[in-house]
């Protein structure tokens, strides 16, 4: 079993990386997307997506419920697509447009999201996480905003730390964050 996290900034080249992968990876696939079709934008990209994927794939619905993860047969490689929409899901349900995040649902956010990361830690299956890289900018107007930062963050620090490969996704150019230092040090003079 294998677990490998791409993260980086939206349009990277994340997704495509993932299912080349998966694909060398051989056997089967199953890719758990976390796209709602709630509008025309988000349809057409729902749709671009399938247009690349092999026929013979598997998609399910990834929910930030972690009860799908069990589903996924273990001889699967399994590629979500991707926490970071997952992480918002779970935000605006405990947030959604309120003017100020009540602890409450800041706890439930992060409840949510630890079940599902430790759910994706405790599977038996090659895994690959796509996931966004956040919180390099500003702080965010919106409280859900607020939350979504922090807790994608603690859910991307978990993952890598626990994964056998992690990289940096950039402009479809990969950093390999596997073997880089967790801890900061003095120059040597």
């Amino acid at each position: 079993m294998s677990l490998v996290v791409l993260t980086g900034p939206v349009r990277s080249g994340k997704s495509g990386l993932a299912e080349a992968l998966a694909a060398e990876r051989g056997g089967h696939v199953v890719v758990a997307v976390s796209g709602w079709d709630g509008d025309e934008e988000m349809l057409r990209r729902i749709q671009s997506h399938r247009a690349v994927r092999p026929d013979e794939w598997t998609t399910v619905e990834a929910t930030v419920d972690p009860g799908w993860v069990a589903a996924v047969p273990d001889d699967a490689v399994l590629v979500l697509d991707c926490l970071g929409t997952l992480v918002s899901h779970a935000c605006f349900d405990a947030v959604g447009d309120a003017e100020f995040a009540p602890a409450a649902a800041e706890e439930l956010v992060s409840s949510a999201v630890g079940a599902l990361v430790a759910a994706l830690l405790a599977r038996h299956g090659d895994t690959l996480v796509v996931t966004n890289e956040t919180g390099w900018g500003v702080v965010p107007a919106w409280p859900s905003a607020r939350v979504f930062r922090d807790e994608l963050g603690r859910a991307n620090r978990t993952l890598v730390d626990a994964a056998d490969a992690a990289y940096l996704v950039v402009d479809g150019r990969c950093v390999d964050l596997t073997n880089l230092p967790g801890w900061p040090h003095w120059p040597a003079e």
